[in-house]
């Protein structure tokens, strides 16, 4: 299995929590990283099963069971250590042109803020490209600049109280978190037990 650290405690627990009551003697290898890789893996025949956000499109041979809806989320720190970070949503193109931004190197969550600041027309200015969300959260907290992550990620971050929500609109699009494996997989007695835990 494949999963970011976030999901791993967030989403896989329960999972795995009750797979293994009904299953105790199978072994399970956990891989965690960041979400981006996570269905490259699974097409590569790395992992049987992995936990990511729906992609706008889905290869054929892949199977996707939904199982959480996170908001995408921008957020500030809550004290300002630097004057170009502000802690309320700017309010125009040029505030936003303005604004460092930390975000995500790659993946759903860049590909939506992209398309978000073109509709805006605005080119940002990016202070830090960055894999995993959780350094995203880490350096919005410190004050660095307004960063995008799931909300998912926010509620499960030990670093929640350092950086607040901002309200922008218009809003992103939402992370569809679920599981995903090769559809001639769910053939496979072990994949589809864990599969089927999904729903119950």
């Amino acid at each position: 299995m494949y999963c970011s650290v976030t999901a791993s405690y967030s989403i896989l627990f329960d999972l795995l929590n009750r797979f293994r009551q009904t299953h105790p003697g199978i072994e399970i290898k956990l891989h965690t990283g960041d979400p981006e890789h996570a269905i490259a893996r699974i097409i590569a025949g790395e992992e049987d099963i992995t936990i990511a956000a729906h992609p706008p499109t889905l290869p054929r041979s892949l199977a996707f069971k939904p199982i959480i809806v996170s908001p995408l989320l921008f957020i500030a720190p809550t004290e300002q250590r630097d004057p170009d970070v502000p802690l309320t949503a700017p309010l125009s193109r040029e505030e936003w042109a303005s604004v460092p931004m930390i975000l995500s190197e790659g993946g759903i969550a860049r590909s939506r803020i992209d398309t978000w600041f073109r509709k805006m027309d605005v080119n940002p200015r990016i202070y830090a490209q960055v894999a995993g969300n959780e350094a995203i959260v880490s350096m919005v907290s410190l004050g660095l600049g307004i960063g995008v992550v799931p909300k998912i990620v926010l509620d499960n971050s030990p670093l929640i109280d350092r950086v607040k929500i901002l309200d922008v609109k218009p809003q992103l699009e939402p992370y569809d978190v679920g599981l995903f494996t090769l559809k001639k997989s769910l053939k496979n007695p072990l994949v589809n037990a864990f599969w089927s835990l999904v729903g119950e």
